[in-house]
Parts: C-alpha cells; sequence; structure tokens
C-alpha cells in the first residue's frame, strides 16, 4: 500500500524542475547536467526528480559502466558507497515501479534512459547515460532526457569488466544530485 500511496504522490505533484546537476566523484571529478524530458516520459521524470529531492541519489555508485555503451546507476537501495555493493544493481526506492513510456526518441551519445528488469514496467530509480548510440534499445526503454553539459566528464567514469560491466574496486558515484529549473 506504501508503494502505491508514494506513486500517487509523485504523479499528482505539481510541476516539477526540468532537470538535474549531478556532482560525480572518482575517477571523473565535476558536474554534469542533464535535461529531463517530462512531456516524453511524465512518470519517469517525476519520480526522478521525487528521489533527487529526497537526496537519497547522492552518495549512490556507477555500479555497471561498459565501454562503448553506458553507465548505470541510480540504485539508491544497494548501491550507495559505504555499504555493501556486492548487490548494487538489484534494487531500487521506495516508490513503485513505473510503466513503459517508450517514444521514437533514439539513444543516442548522450541520452539518458531509464533502467529495467525483464518487465518493460519495472523501472524505478536506475538509470544510464549512453558513451555511444545504441538504437537497438529504441522502443524497449524508456529515454528520460540527455545530457546537456559534462558529456566530457561521462567519459571519464571508471569502466568496469565483463559482459555486464560490473566495476572493480572503488566505483565512480554521483556525490550530489539536484533537481534544477
Amino acid at each position: 500500500m506504501y508503494k502505491f500511496a508514494a506513486i500517487l504522490a509523485v504523479v499528482a505533484a505539481p510541476a516539477f524542475s526540468a532537470g538535474l546537476e549531478i556532482d560525480l566523484e572518482g575517477e571523473a571529478n565535476g558536474t554534469i547536467v542533464i535535461d529531463l524530458f517530462e512531456e516524453t516520459a511524465p512518470l519517469h521524470t517525476a519520480q526522478i526528480a521525487a528521489i533527487a529531492e529526497a537526496g537519497s541519489y547522492d552518495g549512490v555508485v556507477f555500479h555497471r559502466v561498459i565501454d562503448g555503451f553506458m553507465a548505470q546507476t541510480g540504485d539508491v537501495q544497494n548501491g550507495v558507497m559505504g555499504g555493501d555493493l556486492s548487490r548494487a544493481g538489484t534494487g531500487g526506492s521506495e516508490f513503485a515501479d513505473i510503466p513503459a513510456e517508450f517514444s521514437d526518441i533514439p539513444f543516442e551519445r548522450g541520452v539518458v534512459g531509464m533502467a529495467r528488469a525483464q518487465n518493460p514496467n519495472s523501472a524505478n530509480s536506475q538509470f544510464f547515460i549512453m558513451f555511444e548510440p545504441g538504437y537497438f534499445l529504441n522502443g524497449q526503454y524508456t529515454v528520460v532526457g540527455e545530457v546537456t553539459e559534462g558529456m566530457d566528464l561521462v567519459d571519464q567514469i571508471k569502466r568496469g569488466t565483463g559482459a555486464n560491466g560490473a566495476v572493480i574496486g572503488q566505483p565512480d558515484m554521483m556525490a550530489a544530485v539536484r533537481v534544477t529549473e
């Protein structure tokens, strides 16, 4: 019941700000700016903004980073720096999962998409930033925004190893995430 009430609160909330500023720490250090696409993915962007405004993204690591593909973060349950990161990438937030909001926007370099499980309606708090185009994701994942400043910093995020891109050792993290207007 709590998750249902939480998602209703997010959806019923008044209009929110249109972007994120993310302070990166690790191999990448600096601030990136993301423009959120509220009209394209209103449920997803509202949930991201609510999580950011609560401070829940602060200290969350980039747990899955695949060179030439993408950097994934946003596991506010199991991906917080200083905690046990062995399950990073398996959690979400206190909010309910979000139904897919697929669009015609292609997955180009710098596009931000919502991570999910096999079920297309299972996105929650995790998102990824594309290093390179990934057109095979088109129509399969929800596009929520794009990096408008700091792609050079995104390119510096510590890469993972192996096919799943798991980051070994000290991963880079989102030290602070702010919602912007």
